[in-house]
Formats: structure tokens, C-alpha cells, sequence
């Protein structure tokens, strides 16, 4: 596929600052080298500070990574997992067929419970 700056200009323009700064950080490695100077320059003109970018990366610093060092997705949305849990994959979303593993971001991650006596 070729890389059409057009497209991803407006594609940069409707995506929201939080996810531009996901696909700057966690999500860099992944990215078409091409794309990186349109999503800054947008995150530039939103007032975001190189600074800015510094302190997210530091708090994505723990997204799980696949074998080429890009950060993996969400389950359940696009921000970058944290973690890998195992959870059902349903047939139309209802329907539980197997257990599989899922990645899930700090939103989606199950509660952690505390101490050996947690009750199930």
C-alpha cells in the first residue's frame, strides 16, 4: 500500500490528542516514518509540548510489546495493553466459545485482588 499524506492528515486531524500521543509513544515503532513529522506538527498546533510527549511515553512505559517492540492493542479499545489475561472470546460477543488470551489497557485490566484468602 502506498503512503498517501493526504489520508493521513486528515485521518491525524479527526483523531483525538490522547491517541495521537499513543501512536507517538507507544505505538511508534509501528508507525510509517513518513506519518511521525504530520502527527507531530498536529500535536504542535494543539499545543502539546515536547515535554508533554516525554512524561506519556514515561507512563506507557509499561505496555505490553509484540516480538517487533510495537506496543499491542486494547481488547476492548485502541489505547496500548498493559497486560495479558486470559479471558472468553464469544461467538457475536455473546456467546462464550473458548478461553483465549486477551491484552488489556489500565482501563480494561481486571481489579487486582490482594492476599492468598481472596475468595472466588
Amino acid at each position: 500500500m502506498r503512503f498517501n499524506p493526504e489520508r493521513v492528515q486528515a485521518n491525524v486531524r479527526r483523531a483525538t490528542t490522547d491517541d495521537l500521543m499513543d501512536r507517538v509513544t507507544a505505538f511508534r515503532a509501528g508507525l510509517e516514518p513518513a506519518a511521525l513529522p504530520i502527527i507531530m506538527e498536529e500535536l504542535r498546533s494543539r499545543g502539546i509540548t515536547p515535554e508533554a510527549i516525554v512524561d506519556h511515553e514515561a507512563q506507557r512505559q509499561t505496555a505490553v510489546a509484540d516480538k517487533t517492540g510495537v506496543a499491542r492493542y486494547c481488547a476492548r479499545c485502541r489505547k496500548p495493553a498493559v497486560t495479558r489475561e486470559w479471558g472468553w472470546h464469544r461467538l457475536f460477543g455473546k456467546v462464550p466459545i473458548f478461553v483465549r488470551p486477551l491484552y488489556l489497557c489500565e482501563d480494561h485490566r481486571q481489579p487486582q485482588t490482594e492476599g492468598p484468602d481472596v475468595q472466588g
